[in-house]
């Protein structure tokens, strides 16, 4: 099993709970498989700069027209991209900033959502081109979302990586969150007990 885990909180290892969860659940995930492989990337101390419009362009043009300025750029997305393709499980452990994920995992995930290699039209609509792969979803919100009226509406974080996955063909979603993290103290501690508690059973 190879697995790529990526962090997106821009808070340290000490303070950050998604931090906590994603290394809690691949350190469980290579206890159950003890010949996995992990590829590691920190998305907010290495974050990859937001899509230009040079590499946008580049994406729909032949490598051999690039001019040396975006040859660097693209180097980095396909870099990206290759990790994600050699992967069989994808990590992922993220906040919840303002109903949503990070910039610097969207940044991300531009990059992998690529026309002709992660997905494609075909004659019924989009089609996926990425099989064999599994995602988790590590996630923290400061608030409560599950159970409640509003939870639904404003949840562009876990839906939003979830529908983007399903899109490229990755289907085989785990999801585990810790809420109420800024809630007080035992609302926080309840959160990161449940999760792991989850993540122990895995």
């Amino acid at each position: 099993m190879h697995i790529l885990h990526l962090d997106a909180s821009a808070q340290g290892a000490e303070t950050s709970v998604s931090r906590q969860l994603s290394a809690a659940a691949v350190s469980r995930l290579k206890t159950k498989h003890s010949s996995a492989r992990v590829t590691y990337r920190d998305l907010a101390l290495n974050a990859p700069g937001h899509l230009s419009p040079l590499e946008l362009g580049a994406y729909f043009s032949a490598p051999e027209t690039w001019s040396d300025e975006v040859r660097g750029p693209m180097a980095l997305n396909q870099a990206l991209l290759d990790e994600f393709l050699a992967a069989d499980l994808v990590v992922i452990g993220t906040p919840m900033y303002n109903f949503g994920i990070p910039s610097t995992l969207k940044a991300w995930v531009d990059r992998i959502v690529r026309t002709g290699v992660t997905f494609r039209y075909g004659a019924h609509g989009p089609e996926g081109m990425v099989t064999g792969k599994s995602l988790m979803i590590l996630s923290s919100r400061g608030g409560a979302y599950e159970g409640t009226a509003w939870g639904p509406g404003l949840d562009h974080q876990e839906k939003h990586l979830q529908d983007i996955f399903a899109f490229l063909g990755v289907k085989d979603c785990t999801r585990i969150r810790a809420e109420g993290t800024n809630m007080g103290p035992e609302a926080r501690a309840a959160g990161i007990v449940a999760a792991l508690a989850e993540i122990a059973a895995l």
